[in-house]
């Protein structure tokens, strides 16, 4: 006897993460990242390797950031955040050490219909960034359901397979 697919919308089956993988094209478009601090400074460097225009929004902002800035590799506003500053963003990065401002950033974003990561409650986002690795030219991306040390352990081992087959 065949099973059936599940129908539209049934979760009760998924035995991995709710989420959507999808590898985001960013080369030329305009992402905000509010907050400048420590999660701030891990992910702003690759966005802007993935070529994004970055905006980043925050009354201070960790020495690396503030470099970044001074070189020109992305916009710095030293300030709060409103609203507006969301205005004609792909996507939106809300990582500040406020719950609150965490989550006018969010409903900011779902207002515009633009993608939110929120690195204080990833499911009060509309997106998760993965935990993610590079070798051989290849680019591993790992996301479970809410686990990110255990995203980053599987990750890592990922990419121990793929360095160790040359694949």
């Amino acid at each position: 006897m065949t099973q059936s697919p599940p129908a539209p919308g049934d979760t009760t089956a998924r035995t991995g993460s709710p989420a959507y993988l999808a590898g985001l094209l960013l080369r030329g478009r305009r992402v905000v990242v509010v907050g400048g601090g420590n999660v701030a400074r891990r992910r702003v460097p690759k966005l802007l390797d993935a070529g994004a225009r970055v905006d980043l929004i925050a009354p201070a902002v960790d020495p690396l950031l503030g470099s970044l800035a001074d070189s020109g590799a992305l916009v710095w506003h030293a300030r709060a955040f409103t609203a507006s500053d969301l205005d004609g963003s792909w996507y939106v990065l809300a990582a500040t050490d406020s719950a609150e401002v965490n989550a006018a950033v969010a409903e900011a974003s779902e207002a515009r219909h633009t993608f939110c990561v929120r690195a204080d409650r990833a499911d009060a986002g509309s997106a998760w960034t993965p935990a993610t690795g590079e070798t051989s030219g290849v680019t591993v991306a790992v996301i479970t359901s809410h686990d990110p040390l255990r995203a980053r352990r599987i990750r890592d081992r990922l990419v121990e397979v793929v360095t160790d087959e040359g694949l």
